[in-house]
């Protein structure tokens, strides 16, 4: 723990590394889950995160969501989304779709480009706000701030806040949601919550995350603060050196809905 201003700042260590294993989904889609599955169940109130790979004329044809929010952040690439109801859109590399199902919706995600990346995060909605009309938060990746806490490092807040910085989507579920890149040998303390459950996803690179040594593909879960010291210490921090030939990967963290 260190002390900032007589407060007491929680470092978070890494208590289990997931490798997420490719896999078939949808039509010619090819996903690495890592929560959701039987090795990594659900880290409350995450249900999902897919890192999908998809080219035409392959996609997700119309599919059902409800009760829940869905996050698609694309990497590379080009989506194109329509729903029931009449809404499209693209969007495309650094762009973010958070769709909050609500009480149901019926949608197509279909690929543009030849090859496409990105993420998708499933995050469980409270119970008040399970039946709300479905609504959609689209962001350009131009619109989304950074921050660079040091030399070398920096942070796409695609959710919540740190480093100074406040980003611009609405969650009904308290999220923070990071995209990190580090150059070589770089290090930086990340602001969590301390409250949250937490975990990083390894997009590109190795790093040592927490204590423990994570590489492209890894999910890395944090330890989980009791209620007891989360109230009196309410902010916590993960470390995260990057290796010799610098890492991508994001953060993500919430409140849990019990």
């Amino acid at each position: 723990m260190t002390k900032n201003n007589n407060t007491t700042t929680i470092t978070r260590t890494a208590t289990k590394v997931y490798q997420s294993i490719e896999q078939e989904e949808g039509v010619g889609a090819k996903v690495r889950r890592s929560v959701g599955t039987y090795g990594l169940r659900n880290l409350d109130p995450f249900l999902m995160l897919d890192h999908f790979s998809v080219s035409p004329p392959a996609g997700f044809s119309d599919h059902p969501h409800r009760g829940f929010e869905t996050v698609t952040y694309m990497l590379t690439g080009e989506f194109e989304h329509e729903d029931f109801a009449g809404h499209r859109g693209r969007i495309g590399p650094g762009d973010l779709q958070w769709m909050t199902a609500g009480r149901g919706i019926v949608h197509a995600e279909v690929p543009i480009a030849d090859e496409n990346q990105g993420l998708q995060l499933w995050v469980n909605l409270p119970a008040k706000h399970k039946m709300m009309e479905p609504r959609y938060q689209e962001l350009r990746g131009v619109d989304v701030p950074v921050a660079e806490p040091s030399s070398g490092v920096r942070a796409k807040l695609i959710a919540g806040s740190a480093f100074g910085k406040d980003a611009k989507v609405h969650t009904l579920t308290p999220i923070c949601y990071f995209d990190m890149t580090m150059e070589a040998d770089t290090h930086v303390a990340i602001p969590v919550p301390s409250n949250f459950n937490a975990f990083l996803y390894m997009i590109e690179g190795a790093a040592v995350v927490g204590g423990r040594d994570a590489k492209q593909y890894d999910a890395v879960v944090l330890d989980t603060i009791s209620a007891e010291s989360s109230a009196a210490s309410p902010d916590s921090e993960v470390h995260v050196t990057a290796g010799g030939n610098g890492t991508r990967f994001v953060l993500f963290g919430g409140e849990p809905i019990g």
